[in-house]
């Protein structure tokens, strides 16, 4: 049974406004649901705020000490801090250090098992939603803990760049069993989409690569002795299971946050004389320079989690809005990239900036092997006549066809 509408916009920053500006509706049985506007919007305006039912940041991640919030997954790390891991500057001093939001003096651990939180208000949310369930008390360390036998199993298995996490339904267990109102808890958790038993099996495959259906069992069973609860029990059978596998892939929302970029782009905002400011900006891209050759691409902590009425929002290869998080927390703003009329399906893009320019068949390409549906926007059916060949055949062929008339010129001049 689906959520009643009045639930979809129950974990929104104002719940009131939300309903006032967006509508969930039933578009047909191939698309499902979809997300539409109840009033206008211009180019910038933020449509709602959202937190997630659950959240969790990646293991890995937490692994190779990106310090987050345990429930929020605000970093934890001053700029300078973040600056300085990344770039392998020990000695580095950033100008501006007012600019950083972080307050360590704010950041409290969880009294039993030591786990981090940016405040008494994350700490105490985590401990009455879930973590009373997963706090691991004095064994927080210790390997042979369930829980951490089966966060250890997921590394083993899900490795960078990392897309999910097992903690993810860790967390929604935890939290049915802690709540007074589970059957409430039970419904939100329902309405995420659901698939059929080949196409969970598909994500599941993704998730866990080649060997998946002997790492599903092995996680089930772990998943199992950690956290078994009767009022659940649909979700530890193999088939349950692999749904739940599938919910949480299909339907889990990129989490990023970063001091060190929420500190640059308050140095974009300050009002500096034309030196001054020449002279930061050398700064900041001598810094990306260096934390590129020290680190690469893996710069923010990063995580994942289930929003519910993001969740309603389709796929575009045009979209017209996009999710983003400026708070650096969890909290997720769903923006205007352009006007939206009142009436107009509001739609994000599953796909990056690069993807979003590659060719018809290369977008379907990683829509089927990551969502398994068939994008039929309005860029989709204007491309529909397209060669079938994905962006790297198209260079492929474009770069035959340059060396061929780069040949004949040749020709040409040696007559």
């Amino acid at each position: 049974m689906a959520a009643p509408v009045d639930d979809m916009f129950s974990r929104c920053v104002d719940p009131a406004k939300a309903s006032y500006n967006v509508d969930v509706r039933f578009i047909d049985n191939v698309k499902g649901k979809g997300l539409f506007a109840k009033r206008a919007f211009k180019k910038g305006d933020t449509i709602f705020i959202e937190q997630p039912l659950v959240s969790s940041q990646f293991l890995w991640n937490a692994l190779y000490k990106y310090r987050a919030c345990e429930h929020c997954l605000r970093a934890l790390e001053t700029a300078e801090e973040n600056a300085r891991r990344l770039s392998g500057l020990p000695a580095l001093s950033l100008p501006h250090p007012e600019l950083c939001k972080v307050r360590p003096e704010r950041h409290q651990a969880c009294p039993q098992c030591q786990v981090m939180y940016c405040s008494s208000e994350c700490r105490q949310a985590a401990w009455e939603q879930y973590h009373k369930v997963l706090c691991l008390s004095q064994s927080h360390d210790d390997p042979d803990h369930p829980v951490n036998k089966l966060q250890d199993a997921w590394r083993s298995v899900h490795y960078p760049p990392e897309t999910s996490s097992i903690m993810m339904m860790a967390r929604m267990v935890a939290t049915i069993k802690q709540a007074q109102d589970k059957e409430r808890w039970r419904r939100l958790f329902s309405n995420f989409c659901s698939r059929t038993a080949n196409e969970e099996e598909e994500i599941v495959h993704k998730l866990l690569g080649e060997k998946f259906q002997g790492q599903l069992a092995l996680m089930r069973n772990l998943f199992t002795t950690a956290l078994y609860e009767d009022r659940l029990s649909q979700w530890f059978t193999p088939d349950g299971f692999r749904s739940l596998f599938s919910l949480v892939g299909t339907n889990g929302q990129g989490i990023g946050t970063s001091s060190l970029s929420q500190w640059v782009h308050a140095c974009d905002a300050l009002e500096l004389p034309s030196q001054q400011r020449e002279q930061l900006d050398a700064f900041i891209d001598q810094l990306y320079k260096d934390i590129d050759k020290e680190t690469g691409d893996f710069l923010n902590c990063e995580g994942s989690g289930l929003f519910l009425l993001q969740s309603s929002c389709n796929h575009s290869c045009v979209p017209n809005a996009e999710a983003s998080f400026p708070d650096n927390n969890f909290l997720l703003h769903l923006s205007a990239l352009s006007d939206i009329s009142p009436g107009e399906e509001i739609c994000i893009s599953y796909l990056d900036c690069c993807q979003r320019d590659r060719s018809r068949h290369s977008r379907h390409k990683i829509l089927r092997e990551n969502y398994l549906f068939v994008c039929s926007c309005q860029k989709c059916m204007s491309q529909v006549d397209d060669a079938d060949l994905t962006s790297d055949e198209e260079e492929e062929v474009e770069g035959e066809g340059e060396t061929e008339g780069d040949d004949m010129e040749d020709e040409m001049t040696d007559v």
